[in-house]
């Protein structure tokens, strides 16, 4: 039997491209705001705000969906890279350290970055010469 949302598939996929993209992206406006305010609460300061940078570079991107792929892979590395340095150190389980929302980031990311942009994207209207679109 047919699930009634196996048909909405598509649509599914993009709005998960669409929200985790802007959520990264407002992490990212957060990081930044504190490079150009009063700076970061974090230490090392350079790792945070140069975080915080590509956090609102490829979030951006996921959000309009253009490079995608690209962009996705980097985002699920950094979320890689954040969990085993910021959270995994204070406990063994997310649950324990804090650590959720980067783990479910990374995964979104790695799975966008295997997937591509989807429908609603600019890749999806606007493919490169000589590229199908999506």
């Amino acid at each position: 039997m047919k699930s009634f949302l196996s048909g909405h598939r598509e649509t599914a996929y993009a709005l998960l491209r669409i929200v985790a993209g802007f959520g990264f992206l407002c992490h990212g406006v957060v990081a930044v705001g504190f490079l150009l305010g009063d700076g970061t609460p974090y230490s090392p300061a350079w790792l945070y705000n140069t975080a915080g940078i590509v956090e609102l570079v490829t979030g951006a991107l996921i959000l309009v969906g253009y490079q995608v792929r690209i962009a996705a892979f980097l985002a699920s590395g950094q979320m890689a890279v954040a969990y085993f340095y910021r959270h995994q150190p204070e406990g063994l389980l997310p649950i324990a350290n804090d650590g959720e929302l980067a783990m479910v980031y990374c995964f979104v990311f790695l799975l966008l970055a295997t997937g591509g942009a989807g429908k609603w994207s600019i890749e999806s209207c606007c493919p490169p010469k000589g590229a199908k679109a999506a």
